[in-house]
């Protein structure tokens, strides 16, 4: 009985092969999109999710508008429970045009990279960055989307810092695995403050954060406050927080995006659920002469059910199975594309398994009104219907 009803499943779906393709074509491209949709979510997180517990950052306790004096570092190392002090500037700029977007920052090497340890450069690379002051580090996928070399000149517009800057590729660094940005420049700190002297004697040893390794992961909160309390009251008062408090405060700030796309994440699959509901419907309305037949030879309610659930979830599942198939390569493109946007953007575990069930969902719930109309059919009803 099993196989039979297996085959009626089949010969149902192809009965009607354009409006199968075309409901097939639906689900695909809803899946697909819930899937960026949910990737994207993720790619806005990725910074937070990649942060690492034994990492503290110091900033000013007004904004990020405002510095820090440069003298904090000495005295934050005295801190029990802090292993190294490291610090940094946003250093922006513009890279022919404004559109050549791609993070620019102004930092201490030795202790940077010390603290960064997933950012992998080599050795022969970080000594020549070390003694370039006008050298920078740039990561692999930026190099690869600008053409940049070892050698090659980077020319930057001042914005934040004015001027016209040329700085020098010494290294190229990949990431330890893929969870890791591979967008940014590094340049140095020293030849930012030498400049700043000269220009802007009032900023100069001045940065923007400092970067605290911690001894004890656990030790977070308590360092924190003393860091805090260290510097209360003073021209510069600090807000200390984990590193991925501190990246959660800038995804904050695009909250109500990030819940519009969740919402139309949904409201894509509630749309095509719809359509496929519909489609459903129509088709048991072509064939309740025939599911009438089907009860007076002896089948029972149950397996009519089951030939109209069954042929719902063929359809929206291997039309999900498709959309999933989808998502990886739609994903890779999209990350290529946008990398300035979304330096990490992966499809995460959890995406497929989320996807798969808005498929299931999508079949069960088109199936339960026309299964519902179906069962209680009366086989003289349904007669009736037929010529």
């Amino acid at each position: 009985m099993g196989a039979f009803l297996l085959r009626l499943v089949l010969r149902n779906c192809l009965r009607h092969p354009l409006r199968t393709f075309l409901t097939v074509l639906g689900i695909v491209v809803a899946i697909t999109a819930f899937g960026l949709l949910r990737t994207t979510i993720d790619a806005w997180y990725a910074g937070a999710n990649a942060s690492s517990a034994s990492r503290l950052i110091v900033r000013n306790k007004n904004s990020l508008n405002f510095t820090l004096p440069l003298y904090y570092r000495d005295r934050i190392a005295q801190i029990d429970g802090v292993k190294s002090v490291s610090y940094a500037d946003w250093f922006g700029g513009i890279y022919i045009v404004p559109k050549n977007f791609f993070p620019r920052f102004a930092v201490e090497p030795r202790s940077y990279f010390e603290l960064y340890p997933e950012f992998v450069l080599p050795l022969d690379q970080m000594k020549a960055f070390l003694l370039d002051r006008r050298g920078a580090v740039i990561g692999r996928k930026t190099a690869e989307k600008y053409g940049f070399k070892i050698g090659d000149q980077i020319p930057l517009i001042g914005d934040i810092f004015p001027g016209n800057w040329t700085f020098v590729v010494r290294g190229i660094y990949h990431g330890i695995d893929s969870k890791t940005d591979e967008s940014q420049m590094f340049t140095q700190w020293d030849n930012l403050n030498e400049t700043m002297k000269k220009l802007m004697p009032d900023h100069a040893n001045e940065v923007g954060i400092f970067l605290i390794g911690l001894e004890r992961p656990e030790d977070a909160a308590q360092i924190a406050q003393q860091v805090d309390k260290f510097f209360a009251n003073s021209r510069a008062e600090t807000l200390t927080e984990t590193e991925k408090a501190f990246q959660l405060s800038f995804v904050a700030m695009t909250e109500a995006i990030l819940l519009v796309i969740q919402v139309v994440s949904f409201l894509i699959i509630v749309i095509i659920m719809a359509v496929m509901a519909n489609t459903m419907a129509m088709t048991a309305r072509e064939r309740r002469g025939e599911y009438a037949t089907l009860k007076a030879i002896g089948f029972n309610d149950w397996h009519v059910v089951a030939l109209i659930a069954g042929e719902s979830l063929l359809i929206s599942l291997s039309a999900g199975a498709a959309g999933i198939w989808l998502i990886y390569p739609v994903a890779e493109w999209v990350g290529h594309r946008f990398g300035s946007i979304f330096p990490i953007f992966l499809v995460s575990s959890a995406t497929p398994w989320m996807a798969a069930a808005m498929a299931l969902l999508i079949g069960v719930v088109a199936a339960i009104a026309p299964s519902w109309r179906a069962s209680t059919l009366k086989v003289a009803e349904g007669f009736r219907g037929i010529g």
